[in-house]
């Protein structure tokens, strides 16, 4: 009995740990949006502001293609999506570095964090920006062909030399 309770416990606690990996550390005045994988293109709409934003959570599973793109008219504001299984607090991509769109065949089933932002090293007027995100589940990509094997010779008709 006393093993069983330990082997319950072990299990709790191993579970908590995995949900705790899963839940994004919000900044000061962040709103957490949960969503849920599209089947067709989803935008969604906000306004980056410096301790009142949104951010949102995105589950991806393992095989899904997606695209997703950032846009918006103010050269302060960004995204940045972190994976939360991971145990780095490092985005896997940022609109400063990577670009405005981020397309990818998922690895790994996880949770993901889309945290837009305006930032704070700028100099800027305004306290923040309009923005636009697109996820877009993406087509299975077309599997590269194998390349043809060098046909030998039929054994009925001998190569010229």
């Amino acid at each position: 009995m006393k093993r069983l309770a330990v082997t319950v416990a072990f299990c709790a606690l191993m579970a908590s740990v995995s949900f705790a990996q899963q839940q994004p550390e919000l900044q000061p005045g962040e709103r957490l949006e949960k969503l849920q994988f599209p089947a067709a293109t989803m935008e969604l709409k906000g306004w980056t502001k410096f301790g009142n934003g949104r951010v949102y959570t995105l589950p991806v599973k393992a095989g899904q293609h997606v695209k997703v793109s950032f846009a918006t008219k103010s050269k302060f504001a960004f995204l940045s999506i972190f994976d939360l299984a991971m145990p780095d607090e490092e985005a896997i991509f940022g609109t400063d570095e990577d670009g405005s769109s981020y397309t990818i065949t998922v690895k790994d089933s996880t949770t993901w964090l889309l945290r837009p932002y305006y930032s704070k090293v700028s100099p800027r007027r305004g306290l923040g920006a309009p923005y636009s995100i697109l996820v877009e589940p993406q087509a299975t990509p077309p599997q590269p062909t194998a390349p043809t094997e060098k046909q030998s010779p039929s054994p009925l008709f001998p190569s010229r030399q």
